[in-house]
């Protein structure tokens, strides 16, 4: 039976495999294998759509505000929360943050960050500057996770013997960390990034 819920979860489906420019109407009808115009009856256009696969993919940042826990923590687990929505869903949520949705799903998460802020003790400018850093660390993290995995995935089969054949007197560091320089763990990397990030908030001025 068609439903807005199912139509939302085909859109998703699709935009992940096929990426942003694959979005639209005539698209998920044929994901769906009905008419195009029954979906019109749920969601009444692209626009829709779209606020639809962001009330979705955003609810994984709807986060239990634990009023007890200090600022670092909270800010730590939105910064995650963050990564963990754009790793399940990356091509939804570059559609999101580069295209205009329904108001309230793009801006709770903006809100949390803000309250956090606050709590920090940073003034307005500076919280709304915190915010956006914590948007961008946690999205490009994600991005450079991608990133490396496509580009190990042209390195041969022992990556770093593609650095053996580099002068080591013109790139001595590159060639001694071959090993640690060609190793994947993204976990380990966000983490550490996490805590410089954390650290470095916390020398701002209040």
């Amino acid at each position: 039976m068609l439903s807005k819920g199912r139509i939302i979860d085909a859109a998703i489906a699709l935009v992940e495999r096929h990426g942003e420019d694959a979005l639209s109407m005539r698209a998920v009808a044929a994901e769906l294998d009905v008419a195009v115009m029954s979906l019109y009856n749920h969601v009444p256009s692209k626009a829709a759509l779209l606020d639809g696969i962001a009330h979705r993919v955003m609810t994984g940042l709807y986060l239990d505000e634990d009023t007890g826990a200090d600022w670092k923590t909270q800010a730590r687990t939105l910064i995650r929360a963050f990564r963990r929505v754009a790793r399940d869903y990356p091509a939804c949520m570059n559609l999101i943050v580069t295209h205009s949705v329904e108001l309230p799903f793009g801006i709770r998460p903006i809100e949390r960050a803000l309250v956090i802020a606050d709590s920090a003790g940073f003034d307005g400018p500076t919280s709304v500057r915190v915010m956006r850093a914590i948007i961008a660390y946690a999205l490009g993290a994600q991005l450079r996770e991608t990133d490396m995995v496509k580009m190990l995935d042209y390195l041969p089969a022992d990556p770093a013997a593609a650095f053996a054949e580099l002068d080591p007197v013109e790139f001595p560091h590159v060639t001694a960390l071959a090993k640690e320089l060609t190793a994947h763990d993204p976990e380990t990397d966000f983490e550490f990034g996490l805590e410089l990030f954390i650290s470095a908030l916390d020398t701002l001025p209040r």
